[in-house]
């Protein structure tokens, strides 16, 4: 049985503007899953914002009124090292100061009902930084000259025609002509594969079993397999299909959590690191309110992924993970039970029971914009804590009243694609989320004596 332990459904607060390896023996046995301990689902680049680095001009025309904003490239810094080049796919939306941002796949960001996504992959495989020779892309576009500038800003231009199906041009005239062919010869492509991530990346079952598999999916030669950090040795192992213990894993290869007969009842959690290009095309989402951006130019950076285990002796063990699911609007939450005793627990006044052996999928509503942070506790002490933010959809289109702001200014919102009136428009879009009142998330534990 499984319940929630709702801490507070809070809304964020008015944007903050910026400038636009495991050994062959023991892993670790963390005793009963805490909150703080690493969640099953977390994968791939994670990465800090630095800022609008490479821009130009652009006016965003929208009911009459004109807006002027930078348009260009945004740099990042990836955790444990690398950098990272991205385009905005959120042009209404400001980017907070040091915002910490995730990969993630189309489907648990704003391209996840968007039909151009493939041609927005297209773009940035045909255009600056991808194609760095300015002249040949000038050549082929039949531009005139361009500069790192305004090739950065006929790009960002043309990505956020088909984002956001915003009405916004260049200023510089090269730049134009590059959105425009762009736009024109933009042709779908495939969405492209996570640099690092796990498939069924929470499993469970009973002490002296083999808990698994857990799938590595990855676009490196090999990565490495280590105890995740905080975690203390025990007689449990990472091993391979054929039961042999592993210090790294290509892709496609499958993890097993070999825990001995006799392990106290417990958890572990094993991280996965490789060293890799993220691809062109990854999605990257703030963990706070920051706006989307979408992968343009890579180094080699440091990636990872992680992945936990739950054991017990008997009653019902349950393994959970969670990822955004912006089609259906919601966090979809996997709970799986390897035990012998049925999982039973009631979402949003639905009940679920999970057999022996079975697990299921459901998704909790939330709100666009909304930060959540809740806990789900179960048998043994387990316990485990999803956060985050709800961020699937672009802001409708809006131009604010007041003057627009100079371009080119790191300092200024005109690089987000907003200017000063945004704080002020997102703080009531804010206001009137909470005045229409917070979706109440509840699991409860199952009470099997009383009949429910």
């Amino acid at each position: 049985m499984i319940s929630v332990r709702r801490r507070g459904v809070s809304r964020l607060a008015a944007a903050i503007v910026a400038s636009g390896l495991i050994a062959a023996g023991a892993i670790a046995t963390a005793g009963p899953a805490a909150a703080d301990e690493p969640v099953a689902g977390h994968s791939g680049a994670k990465a800090v914002l630095s800022g609008l680095k490479t821009y130009d001009g652009a006016v965003i025309h929208d009911r009459g009124r004109d807006m002027k904003v930078s348009a260009g490239l945004f740099e990042m810094n990836v955790d444990n090292g690398g950098t990272i080049q991205t385009y905005c796919i959120d042009i209404h939306n400001p980017t907070q100061k040091e915002a910490q941002y995730e990969e993630k796949s189309w489907a648990e960001s704003s391209l996840a009902r968007n039909g151009d996504a493939g041609k927005i992959r297209w773009i940035l495989q045909h255009s600056y930084p991808q194609v760095n020779d300015l002249d040949a892309l000038a050549g082929t576009a039949k531009t005139g000259t361009l500069t790192a500038k305004t090739a950065a800003a006929g790009t960002q231009v043309a990505i956020w025609r088909l984002s956001d199906k915003a009405n916004v041009e260049a200023v510089d005239p090269q730049a134009e002509k590059l959105a425009d062919w762009l736009e024109k010869s933009a042709q779908n492509v495939a969405e492209p594969a996570a640099s690092l991530t796990l498939e069924n990346p929470a499993v469970s079952g009973k002490s002296g079993d083999r808990l698994g598999p857990v799938t590595v999916r990855t676009n490196a030669a090999s990565a490495t397999v280590a105890p995740a950090v905080g975690n203390i040795a025990s007689g449990v192992k990472i091993v391979d299909k054929n039961g042999q213990a592993v210090t790294s894993a290509a892709n496609g290869a499958q993890l097993f959590f070999d825990v001995p007969a006799g392990t106290p009842d417990g958890s572990s959690a094993v991280t996965v690191t490789a060293s890799t290009k993220v691809e062109v095309g990854r999605a990257f989402v703030s963990r706070t309110k920051s706006q989307t951006q979408i992968l343009a130019g890579s180094s080699v950076s440091t990636v990872t992924a992680t992945a936990t285990a739950n054991w017990a002796k008997k009653g019902a063990v349950p393994a959970l993970s969670a990822e955004k699911d912006c089609v259906k609007g919601g966090l979809a939450i996997t709970a799986s039970n390897q035990g012998d005793e049925a999982f039973g627990f009631e979402l949003a006044g639905v009940k679920h029971t999970i057999e022996a052996g079975k697990s299921e999928t459901v998704t909790i509503p939330v709100k666009e914009d909304q930060s959540y942070n809740f806990t789900i506790t179960g048998p043994n002490g387990f316990e485990k804590t999803f956060s985050g933010v709800l961020d699937c959809k672009t802001a409708g289109p809006a131009v604010p009243s007041s003057a627009p702001s100079p371009a080119g200014d790191a300092g200024d919102l005109a690089e987000t694609g907003a200017n000063s009136a945004t704080p002020t428009i997102a703080g009531v879009a804010i206001a009137l989320v909470v005045l229409g009142g917070a979706t109440v998330f509840f699991l409860r534990r199952k009470n099997n004596s009383a009949g429910n």
